[in-house]
This record gives structure tokens, sequence and C-alpha cells, in this order.
């Protein structure tokens, strides 16, 4: 049973040649792009565009299925971690079928909607709970893809893909929008990542702040105003 090429670390793995590499400095004037007037005064500035989101999406779905895990599988099961990662899922899954469509490939795709959630207790430190599935024996040998929508410190995929490998998946793979650059990630990378982004606090297109931004087109920055209108 493979223990999954999904814990590859920073230190083995040229990240460049995994995603596009957003750089460090200021991103765009969000002058230059249609905002939401709610939420105009509140961002700093435009992160990554929504056209270079959905033009790298489709490159993703065109690599996940032709990589080696999928050469020879019938049905793939996704499972997209909510809320974040729904839209992402969603022009992931279009793209795939897409692709499916136009090519060669007998293929079909099972989306499953799941929520991750860490607990601590007196007997454990930092255990993962899977919601949405009632049985994740469902997914005993199928091949299986999670969705995300950003990797930050990479601890709690960790432990998902430990859970899951109890359950004898024939293969785990794990596709995130984006991988943050932090002194506190534990060097995990996805299988399939989409950007790499600052360690900056990220909005928009699914992601969200308290709830907002999720509607956001782009993927942008908050500024600190929009830190302290939109807190609890």
């Amino acid at each position: 049973y493979n223990e999954y090429k999904s814990y590859l670390s920073m230190d083995t793995v040229d990240i460049s040649k995994k995603c596009l590499v957003i750089p460090d400095q200021k991103g765009y004037d969000i002058n230059m792009f249609n905002i939401p007037v709610k939420y105009s005064e509140f961002l700093d500035y435009i992160l990554i565009p929504n056209g270079l989101v959905k033009d790298r999406t489709q490159k993703l779905a065109v690599d996940i299925l032709s990589a080696e895990p999928l050469k020879e599988c019938k049905q793939l099961v996704v499972l997209c971690v909510l809320k974040g990662g729904y839209k992402f899922c969603s022009e992931l899954v279009d793209a795939m079928e897409q692709h499916i469509s136009s090519s060669n490939i007998y293929l079909t795709i099972k989306v499953e909607f799941i929520r991750l959630k860490s607990y601590h207790n007196t007997e454990s430190k930092g255990e993962v709970q899977v919601i949405g599935l009632s049985d994740l024996s469902c997914l005993t040998n199928k091949d299986v893809l999670i969705v995300e929508d950003i990797i930050d410190t990479g601890n709690t995929m960790r432990k998902t893909l430990s859970l899951l490998s109890t359950y004898k998946p024939n293969s785990v793979q794990c596709a995130s929008l984006l991988l943050k650059r932090t002194p506190k990630s534990s060097g995990y990378i996805p299988d399939y990542i989409g950007f790499s982004c600052p360690d900056s606090f990220v909005v928009g297109y699914g992601l969200d702040y308290n709830e907002y931004f999720r509607d956001l087109p782009h993927i942008a920055v908050i500024n600190e105003e929009g830190i302290k209108q939109f807190s609890t």
C-alpha cells in the first residue's frame, strides 16, 4: 500500500515546478478590477485575478487526469473540503469533466462534501475528525482526490491522510488552490497546487474572513480596516 507521495516536504521539492509562485511584493491595484462595492474599502490589493485562477485550474485538471494514479482508474471520489474549497472544487471538477469528454478517458467522478475538524482531549494531541461521510469505509479500494482551498501549516491534512489510510483506499491525492509560504509550515505540500502565496491574510474565491468575502471573484489581501470591520 502506497503511503502517498503527498508527504513530500518543501525541503525535497522545488515548489516552482509544481505551481505558480506568487511573489512577496504587493499585488495589483484594486481599482483595476471589478470589485463589489461592499468590499472595495477593505482590501489592500488583488493577489491573484479571477482569470488567472480559472486558467490555472484548467491546467490542474489536465495534470490530475494525466497522472499515474488515475491511468487505470474508472471512478474517482472527490472529497471537497467545505466551506472554503467549494468554489475551487466546482471549477476543478467542471474542467476535469470537460477534459474527459474531449479525450479518450473512461472515468466517472463522484463528489462528496466533507469538513475537517481538529479536536484536542486528554487522550489525544490534535486528532482530526472527517464530518460529512457517515462511513469512511466507503473509500476502501477507491481512488480519492481531496480538494482544499488553502494549505497553511499542513498539519490538518497530514493527519487527514493518516486517518484515511486506515480505510485502505487505492490511492489518495490532494489538490489545493493555494499553498501558503509560512514559517509555521510543517513542510507538507499537496500533490497538486494552484499557487504558492505569501504569508498574508487572503480572502475571496471561496476563502472567507468570518464568512465574508467568499463571493469576491478574485483572491485578495484584506487590509486592517477590513479586519476591524468584519471581526466578530
